[in-house]
């Protein structure tokens, strides 16, 4: 239809940025519920592969999807109740530790100390300006702080019961629900959108196990060397399964999760046990972030999604800037999959010109 009157292409003109402005607001107010759905498609996909094998092993897929729902529900139910209760037992301790720092700080306790070990600080200015810093504390604010952040824990919490029910569900019905967007393409085109769809999905899959297999290794590795080893050689590591679980999730997180999980276990080690035990702990960090950059994470992701250097920096840094912890989990297999589609579609019909 041609809009001959000025008014009247202004004003559906207006429409059509009032529309947009409103489909925009709706995003952002549905932003988290997106995050719990994007989550739960991308756990989903990662399971999909065990199922796959599991019916290329002659089992139905139905006792396959149970097998595969069964096993995760008891990770998630076993990590709960073994790990949760031993790190809320450290975190009280955590709490009780620097109160009794504070206090120290506040007795002017802490300046002997601080003096025999770091003679070059000028300790009386550092601990006037600490005790004159901690009297001016709004109690009233920092316990509401706690509050909000106890409130934050408990909608975390939340969070991930409805991620872990929709990662289920989505589990369950991964077939019907590919079946249902293969039917929207034009059949001319819907073997190649299959084909394309089923290997960014395999490659999908394979970079959840993979990343969640870094993630598993590190907590491991971390609670052997932190509450078995270290204290064989006179190096107490007293909150070692909070330190252990810490690296576990960091490592999840791609490209900066390590790292930043390292510098805060270190910190942690730091403040509760003291330099020696710091630098012992900064250095097994150092040289096991060498060990999974440069021979863990290449083994493992080059079966998974074969992406250059560059491009996963990139990714990982543009997916986390736009949208948080789900866009850097999500940026690699994005990347995987624009140059899957680049390599099967583009290249080919600018090679047939």
């Amino acid at each position: 239809m041609r809009i001959l009157n000025p008014f009247r292409a202004g004003l559906f003109a207006g429409l059509g940025v009032l529309v947009a402005i409103a489909i925009g607001a709706a995003v952002t107010s549905l932003s988290q519920v997106l995050t719990y759905v994007g989550a739960a498609l991308f756990l989903a996909l990662g399971l999909d592969p065990i199922i796959s094998w599991l019916e290329g092993r002659k089992v139905p897929r139905w006792a396959a999807i149970l097998i595969v729902l069964v096993a995760f529900a008891g990770i998630v139910t076993g990590l709960v109740f073994a790990i949760v209760p031993v790190i809320v037992d450290q975190v009280n301790k955590a709490a009780a530790a620097i109160q009794n720092i504070v206090g120290r700080f506040q007795n002017n306790d802490l300046n002997a100390f601080l003096t025999s070990t770091f003679p070059w600080l000028p300790t009386e200015d550092l601990v006037a300006h600490l005790q004159q810093w901690i009297a001016q504390l709004d109690y009233g604010s920092i316990a509401g702080g706690a509050l909000n952040v106890g409130l934050g824990i408990l909608t975390g919490l939340m969070g991930a019961l409805i991620v872990l029910i929709l990662t289920i569900y989505f589990t369950a019905s991964t077939k019907s629900l590919k079946r249902a967007l293969y039917r929207i393409v034009p059949a001319s085109k819907r073997p190649t959108f299959i084909d394309l769809a089923e290997q960014v999905s395999t490659s999908v899959g394979r970079f959840v196990i993979g990343q969640g297999s870094l993630g598993i290794l590190n907590g491991v590795v971390s609670s052997l060397m932190l509450g078995l080893v270290f204290p064989m050689f006179g190096l107490e590591v007293d909150y070692w399964a909070l330190l252990a679980f810490i690296a576990l999730i960091g490592s999840m997180i791609p490209l900066v999760g390590t790292l930043t999980a390292s510098i805060i276990n270190t910190l942690l080690v730091l403040l509760f046990n003291g330099p020696a035990s710091a630098i012992a702990v900064g250095i097994y960090y150092l040289i096991y972030m060498q060990i999974e950059a440069y021979v863990l994470s290449p083994r493992i992701m080059s079966q998974a999604v074969k992406v250059p250097g560059a491009v996963v920096v990139i990714a990982a840094l543009a997916g986390g800037t736009l949208l948080g912890l789900l866009g850097a989990l999500i940026a690699i297999p994005a990347a995987a999959a624009i140059l899957l589609v680049i390599n099967k579609v583009i290249v080919p019909r600018q090679d047939a010109l």
